[in-house]
């Protein structure tokens, strides 16, 4: 799912297309995912993460059709940047889960249904990357439905918890949540599309599980004390340094999980 053309709006399933936001690096891969979503016929579309305050993407994303909304996956800059002047652009109002990135529109509420563009659209709060972290279910979106997932799942590598924001336990229980989806088709805000979302869960669960094991190892290791930037130093000690900050946080997180759970400060 990683176009030719990185300028190119690309259809990614029957109800939606994609625009690749000009904006790599080491935490958003070749860059943000900005998601259309409109049934077939519908003349109004749905835009999902308008992404970095670039004005060339933000006019292709307006060309693509008349923007009845604007949704964000969670409050992180390269989803949001561009939300203000892209309503300011389209007329739109812009909903998050988190009252700050409102622009005209009211905060998104856990279980609420969305109809617009042509489309149904299933809110679902998915705190762990963020605590503001939502996904976007589409269950008429072929077969199997789709889901806009945001950071909560990626098409590359696994997740960062943005710890204090984000939480280990609030990150398996959002899991949990979406496991049970079945085998939509995943849309992340990073990477390429995936099938299967239930499998994609048990994997990402799964590596949850061997990190927690190794941290464990750690602080056998160097004691029940240890540091964050010890215990990333034994389990991430080949980590590109470019990504050591989030290796840091995703370790604080899983230091928290497992204190939280033997009830040590």
């Amino acid at each position: 799912m990683i176009p030719d053309d990185p300028r190119a709006m690309v259809r990614s399933t029957e109800l939606t297309r994609f625009r690749l936001a000009p904006n790599p690096g080491p935490m958003s891969l070749h860059g943000t995912n900005t998601y259309v979503i409109s049934a077939p016929g519908s003349a109004g579309t749905v835009v999902v993460d308008p992404g970095p305050l670039d004005e060339p993407h933000l006019q292709e994303l307006a060309g693509a059709g008349a923007v009845e909304l604007i949704l964000i996956t969670h409050r992180h800059a390269d989803h949001t940047a561009a939300a203000a002047r892209f309503a300011e652009l389209t007329g739109a109002p812009v909903r998050a889960k988190d009252p700050a990135h409102c622009h005209g529109g009211s905060p998104l509420v856990d279980g609420e249904v969305i109809h617009a563009a042509g489309a149904e659209i299933r809110v679902l709060a998915t705190p762990g990357h963020t605590s503001d972290s939502v996904c976007f279910h589409l269950p008429h979106d072929g077969a199997r439905g789709s889901v806009l997932t945001g950071d909560t799942i990626l098409g590359l590598g696994t997740t960062v918890l943005d710890y204090p924001d984000g939480t280990l336990g609030d990150y398996l229980a959002s899991l949990d949540r979406l496991e049970r989806l079945g085998p939509a088709t995943v849309l992340p805000a990073h990477g390429p599309m995936l099938p299967a979302l239930d499998t994609i869960v048990r994997a990402y669960r799964d590596h949850r599980e061997d990190r927690l094991g190794q941290i464990r190892t750690a602080l056998e290791n160097l004691g029940a004390g240890a540091g964050v930037a010890e215990v990333a130093d034994a389990v991430y000690a080949a980590v590109d340094p470019a990504v050591r900050p989030a290796a840091e946080l995703s370790v604080a997180a899983q230091l928290h999980y497992l204190r939280l759970d033997s009830g040590t400060p």
